[in-house]
C-alpha cells in the first residue's frame, strides 16, 4: 500500500512539473505549430505525447531524461521551422504539396485518390465553407495542412439579389444523385423523377451510363451537375507553395 501511494504521488508530481513545461515549450514553438499542424509539426506533437505519456504512466521511468527529450524535440522543431523558411526545397521535402480537387465545378478523381480523400470528405469541407452546390466552385485546393481553400465562380461573387432590390429566394442545395456509379433512388424520388429521366439526362450529355459518373448532383431546378471518373487533369497548372 505504501508503494502504491508513493507511485501515485510521483505521478502527480510529474504531471505538475510536465504540464507547465509543455506550456512553455508550446509557446516556444510558436502559434504556427498548434494552429496549422503541417505534417512535421504533427509528428512532433505525437512524439511529445508519447514521451510525456510514458513518463507519467510509468513511475519507473527516470523523470530527468524525459525533460531533456522534450527540450530536444522543441529545439529540433524550431530548427526545422527555420530551415523551411530559408530553403523552399527543404520545406517541400517535409510537407505535403497543395492538391487541386475541384476545377470548373468538376471533382478530380485522380487527384483525390492520390491524397486519399473521398467524395464525402470534400463535400463536407465545402459545406464548412458555406458551399452547398459544387457547380459554384471554380477551383478548390487541399492545402498542405489538410484544409480546403475554395475559389468560387466569378458570377457567384458578384452583386447579390438583395443588393439589386429583388426579393430574397431560398438558396439552392444540390444533392448527390450518383456517387461512384451508384444511383441514389431516394434522391430521385425526392425530386419526383425516375431512373429513366436520369439516364436520358446523361445520354443528352453523351455519357453512356452512371458507371462513368464519379459524382452527379441535382438541385431544385432539376439541373444535373456531373463529374466524370476520368476528368482531364493534365492541363492543370501546379500550385506553387
Amino acid at each position: 500500500m505504501a508503494d502504491f501511494f508513493k507511485d501515485a504521488l510521483l505521478v502527480l508530481f510529474r504531471i505538475a512539473t510536465i504540464l507547465p513545461l509543455l506550456l512553455i515549450i508550446t509557446l516556444f514553438m510558436g502559434k504556427r505549430a498548434i494552429g496549422e499542424l503541417p505534417v512535421f509539426d504533427f509528428l512532433i506533437v505525437l512524439t511529445i505525447g508519447a514521451v510525456v505519456g510514458a513518463d507519467i504512466a510509468d513511475p519507473g521511468i527516470e523523470h530527468l531524461p524525459t525533460v531533456v527529450a522534450i527540450l530536444g524535440i522543441a529545439v529540433l522543431q524550431r530548427l526545422v521551422a527555420k530551415w523551411k523558411l530559408s530553403s523552399r526545397k527543404f520545406g517541400k521535402l517535409v510537407t505535403f504539396e497543395p492538391t487541386i480537387v475541384i476545377q470548373d465545378g468538376k471533382l478530380l478523381r485522380g487527384n483525390m485518390k492520390k491524397i486519399h480523400y473521398s467524395i464525402d470528405n470534400v463535400l463536407q469541407m465545402l459545406r464548412e465553407k458555406n458551399v452547398f452546390d459544387i457547380s459554384e466552385v471554380e477551383t478548390a485546393v487541399i492545402e498542405a495542412n489538410g484544409s480546403l481553400s475554395v475559389l468560387k465562380q466569378s458570377q457567384k461573387n458578384t452583386v447579390t439579389r438583395e443588393d439589386m432590390g429583388f426579393s430574397r429566394q431560398i438558396a439552392s442545395i444540390a444533392y448527390p444523385v450518383v456517387m461512384e456509379g451508384k444511383i441514389y433512388h431516394s434522391v430521385l424520388e425526392k425530386f419526383q423523377v425516375d431512373q429513366d429521366w436520369l439516364l436520358n439526362q446523361l445520354a443528352a450529355q453523351n455519357i453512356p451510363g452512371p458507371e462513368s459518373v464519379f459524382l452527379a448532383t441535382i438541385n431544385h431546378q432539376l439541373q444535373l451537375h456531373i463529374s466524370l471518373k476520368e476528368e482531364e487533369t493534365s492541363k492543370l497548372q501546379p500550385i506553387i507553395h
